[in-house]
């Protein structure tokens, strides 16, 4: 079973789903989902849309330069089967996930660092507006409140 790549937003095409074009040179292009095949059709950039890969690591919102990525790459040549080289690379599989896993989480980390004082700052001003929220000692204060309070106790006698 081999799993293609969208050739718009680069997600991974199933067997059985999406859609392939093929031009007249035999240039496949292959397509996850209708939106993909549609922005393909309106001849939009993967570039600028933001909601695809390429997007994102052109603006650095994704990992792009990892060794990690290495491995996942399509080979021409298939290896000649061997079963302790099979095992291996099992093994090393779930010690390349667990780095990937690590760096992007670092690099998710490293991108979000400026976001604390940017949120800090968003939420002391949002309570400067919020003008509802009064202490209690303040109300004790207020003379409106007390009549109110006067007059329910005048209405329970």
């Amino acid at each position: 079973m081999r799993l293609e790549k969208c050739w718009f937003c680069s997600s991974t095409v199933y067997p059985g789903h999406g859609i392939q074009f093929v031009r007249n040179d035999c240039k496949v292009f292959r397509f996850c989902r209708s939106k993909c095949h549609k922005n393909f059709k309106m001849k939009r950039n993967p570039r600028k849309v933001k909601w695809t890969k390429a997007y994102r690591r052109l603006h650095g919102k994704d990992m792009t330069q990892d060794s990690t990525f290495e491995f996942e790459r399509k080979r021409n040549r298939p290896e000649r089967y061997d079963r302790i080289t099979a095992e291996n690379t099992l093994k090393a599989i779930k010690k390349i996930d667990k780095v990937r896993e690590n760096r992007e989480a670092r690099h998710h980390e490293k991108r979000m660092k400026g976001n604390k004082a940017k949120k800090l700052k968003q939420n002391k001003k949002e309570l400067e507006d919020i003008n509802l929220i009064e202490a209690p000692k303040s109300l004790i204060n207020v003379p409106s409140i007390e009549v109110q309070q006067q007059s329910q106790e005048n209405m329970e006698e």
